[in-house]
């Protein structure tokens, strides 16, 4: 029994109207729905993807209204992932660089990492993020309407780095309940992986014993979701979660996907998410994105919520 990859990343991000700018005008993905968080609905949720929403490619952001400065920052520490990295194809770093340059994005040095070239910035909110090389094929469907060539498109979530103070448990999670497997450590990090470790299926941890806490805020990734194929491999995950003593939720209802939370051992927050039923079970594949869609049981909350959202505008 084993997640399957990532099927999500979830960050806590600054306006809207910034973030959807970077993510869509910049990096080229597509928002593929235009949501709220739905135990905060006046707060957006929004999903960035390839074009079709597919499990795996999908980067969503809880965004704050209020302004940066009044904002709480994030604190990095242990029990935070610290760092998201996006798989674009082999051959297009010099051209990720320059594209970021020009945006007035401060790039870091292009760094080897577990044989992967790897390219390090930061979004306009601060969150570290990574653009990393692959050479291999995985699923993905092109935006053609896109500002990025569709030979250059960001490709879906690679990984994702992790601190922890005590690698120890974690680990033991990660190999006995999770279903991931030892994939060798470099510089620090330890990396693991599960359905053979591709693109898209790894994870990478420090261990930093003497590391303060961190904490949550803007520029800082709220959760991460693993892939699971039904509710059926779902339940039986979360009763291999339960019985390790991390008290995961009942499953939960997100419309789009099924969802069960927990803390693994080492305090990062974690999810379990089923790959169906998909974003557009209630918008036509070509609108996706386009207008504001709440879950079913949010539709009688709808004049309210959009009263306190922010104008949100597709360039």
């Amino acid at each position: 029994m084993s997640v399957h990859g990532i099927h999500h990343i979830t960050a806590i991000a600054g306006p809207a109207q910034e973030n959807l700018d970077f993510y869509s005008g910049v990096l080229g993905m597509r928002l593929v729905k235009r949501s709220v968080n739905q135990d905060d609905p006046g707060t957006y949720h929004l999903f960035y993807a390839d074009n079709e929403g597919n499990p795996g490619t999908d980067l969503t952001f809880f965004p704050w209204s209020i302004p940066l400065s009044r904002s709480a920052p994030s604190r990095k520490g242990v029990g935070l992932t610290v760092e998201v990295s996006l798989a674009v194809p082999s051959g297009t770093l010099n051209y990720w660089g320059e594209r970021l340059a020009a945006h007035s994005v401060t790039v870091g040095t292009p760094v080897q990492r577990f044989g992967e070239r790897a390219l390090p910035f930061r979004d306009p909110h601060g969150l570290e993020l990574a653009l990393v090389e692959i050479g291999e094929d995985r699923a993905f469907s092109p935006w053609e309407q896109g500002p990025v060539a569709t030979d250059k498109q960001v490709r879906g979530l690679h990984s994702a780095r992790l601190w922890v103070r005590d690698l120890a448990p974690t680990e033991t999670f990660l190999l006995q309940v999770l279903g991931f497997e030892n994939l060798g450590a470099e510089d620090g990090w330890h990396r693991f992986g599960v359905a053979g470790g591709g693109s898209g299926a790894t994870l990478e941890i420090r261990e930093l014993p003497q590391e303060r806490r961190g904490a949550w805020g803007v520029g800082s990734v709220h959760h991460i979701a693993w892939r699971l194929p039904d509710v059926e491999a779902e339940l039986a995950l979360r009763e291999r979660v339960a019985a390790a003593g991390r008290h995961p939720t009942e499953l939960i209802d997100r419309f789009w996907f099924k969802s069960v939370y927990f803390m693994e051992p080492g305090g990062v927050l974690f999810e379990l998410a089923t790959d169906g039923p998909g974003f557009a079970i209630d918008e036509n594949p070509e609108e996706l994105g386009r207008s504001l869609i709440l879950p079913p049981w949010l539709e009688e909350q709808r004049e309210r919520i959009e009263q306190v959202l922010p104008p949100l505008i597709l360039r």
